[in-house]
């Protein structure tokens, strides 16, 4: 246990932050941009903190444990492994990132431009303490309350049909959390019925539960965690979302909020449920293909810019859910960095769209054209974002999606031969997007587009070092990962297949 409590100081940073903006004055617009721009560079500095300190292999670390609600057997319990670190320091840096280039997106909603960072702030803190949490009630909580934050920055900040948006995402994602909710009960009744009830991942993982239980309560769990994903076939909200939401909102929905659903799995199906993660694993990984190709076919199809990238981030968690459900090493630390990685490029995207859009007014590809000419530093990181989307070799997603697909060969040659398809496609989507938005003779009416300004670039920048850095050097993010992988496919009861030597090959190496 830690003697100080350095992750609810960390969650409760950006949550005290948000109340502060929240009740400094609306006019005071000088004033409250910088501020919540200032707790967020605080909360990524504690997080930088928390990664310096933390020592790969040695299991959950800075851990908390304090009673919460007895009779239940709840407890306000928190820890981080390798994964839980990844996705917070992703989020922690996002956060800074999406204020900055969000500085007057808040300022035509409905609410004011407090209420706006408040969001941004609270969104931040409740994604960490999901990150962090190591009890069943508590996760379950913490996940359903990440829906109210984001569900006023989309109804209240975005587009014309920001509210049938911004339901849809409720809705699906309540009908997620009431399924998950009553394999949460039934955690409780098998915790009881051994002894104490319990909702400790630590105790939870000790609990026998018979095979026909186990499977019902890791379908509760998936589906949940599915829909958050998002994969086919409850994906739809997703392109209605992201296309109608602010830029930055749809980053902390996607980049981070998202990816809540992958964590989920890694840290909850596959460690409480074993059993059933092997049996539904054909299934899953059969629906993690089909996403993969269904959203890239999709997204080749799109005129509107945002809809598009919504799309590529379903085919994008086709993948990191594969490589989960491979089961090996190689996979699932693959899939972790993805999660990272696609969070850092599906962020760029979004945001340098979101300023060309600004700039023109409309989101339709046909609608641009020869940008390239006159605004050639946001070509360039929007050329940058789109290539490390594709997994371009030398960049960030490249590391990620091979380490996927290398894992998933050594478990199913067929589902990763059918996956590698949407590289192609990938390819295919982002250079078009590419070629008819900013090459080409300039459209008159595209004349006045101007280029990034210095907050703008400053915004994007952080992004493309990481883009770029990751992209030849992952090394430190997966010293980080692969001891909890490993970890985790311990209590799956896998390890990774033995190689493949030929018998004439041992033969010549005999003495």
């Amino acid at each position: 246990m830690s003697s100080f409590p350095e992750l609810t100081v960390l969650a409760a940073t950006p949550l005290v932050g948000a109340v502060v903006v929240l009740l400094l004055p609306r006019r005071g617009r000088s004033v409250v941009k910088p501020m919540a721009l200032g707790i967020s560079v605080l909360t990524l500095a504690l997080a930088g903190v928390v990664a310096a300190r933390y020592e790969p292999g040695a299991g959950f670390q800075f851990s908390e444990e304090h009673d919460w609600i007895s009779v239940f057997g709840a407890h306000y319990a928190l820890g981080v492994d390798g994964i839980g670190l990844t996705l917070i320091l992703l989020t922690t840096l996002l956060t800074p990132v999406v204020m900055l280039a969000s500085w007057h997106d808040g300022e035509g909603g409905r609410w004011s431009v407090n209420t706006f960072f408040a969001w941004m702030l609270g969104l931040e803190g409740l994604a960490v303490g999901v990150f962090a949490a190591t009890d069943v009630f508590l996760f379950y909580v913490l996940f359903e309350a990440t829906l109210i934050p984001i569900y006023f920055l989309i109804g209240g900040y975005g587009g014309s049909q920001r509210s049938y948006a911004a339901v849809k995402f409720l809705l699906y994602s309540l009908l997620g959390g009431l399924l998950m909710l009553a394999s949460v009960v039934g955690l409780y009744v098998v915790s009881a019925r051994v002894g104490e009830p319990t909702y400790l991942l630590s105790e939870l993982r000790e609990i026998p539960i018979s095979e026909s239980t186990g499977r019902w309560l890791f379908l509760g769990f998936f589906i949940a965690f599915a829909i958050k994903a998002p994969m086919w076939p409850v994906h739809t909200w997703l392109p209605d979302a992201a296309s109608e939401a602010t830029p930055g909102t749809s980053v902390l929905l996607v980049s981070v909020l998202d990816k809540i659903g992958t964590f989920g799995m890694i840290r909850f199906c596959l460690q409480l449920f074993p059993e059933a993660s092997q049996w539904a694993s054909p299934v899953v990984i059969a629906l993690a293909v089909f996403s993969v190709i269904y959203g890239a076919l999709l997204a080749v199809g799109q005129n509107d810019i945002r809809r598009l990238i919504a799309y590529t981030s379903v085919s994008h968690f086709g993948f990191i859910v594969m490589g989960i459900f491979a089961f090996t090493t190689t996979s699932a630390s693959g899939s972790t960095l993805y999660m990272f990685n696609h969070g850092i490029s599906t962020a760029a995207l979004f945001l340098v769209t979101g300023f060309l859009v600004s700039r023109h007014g409309s989101k339709m590809i046909s609608d641009y054209g020869g940008v390239q000419k006159i605004a050639p530093v946001l070509a360039g990181l929007f050329l940058l974002a789109g290539l490390s989307s594709l997994s371009l070799p030398g960049l960030s997603t490249f590391v990620s999606e091979f380490l996927v697909l290398a894992g998933t060969f050594t478990h199913s040659v067929p589902a990763a031969v059918v996956a590698t398809l949407g590289i192609v496609l990938a390819a295919l989507y982002i250079l078009l997007m590419y070629q008819r938005t900013m090459t080409g003779p300039l459209r008159p009416d595209n004349a006045g587009i101007r280029d990034l300004n210095l907050r703008e670039v400053g915004a994007l920048a952080p992004l493309a070092v990481l883009i770029l850095a990751l992209g030849f050097f992952p090394r430190p993010l997966l010293d980080v990962i692969e001891p909890t992988v490993s970890e985790t496919l311990v209590y799956v009861g896998v390890t990774d297949p033995e190689p493949d030597v030929p018998v004439s090959a041992l033969d010549e190496e005999a003495p």
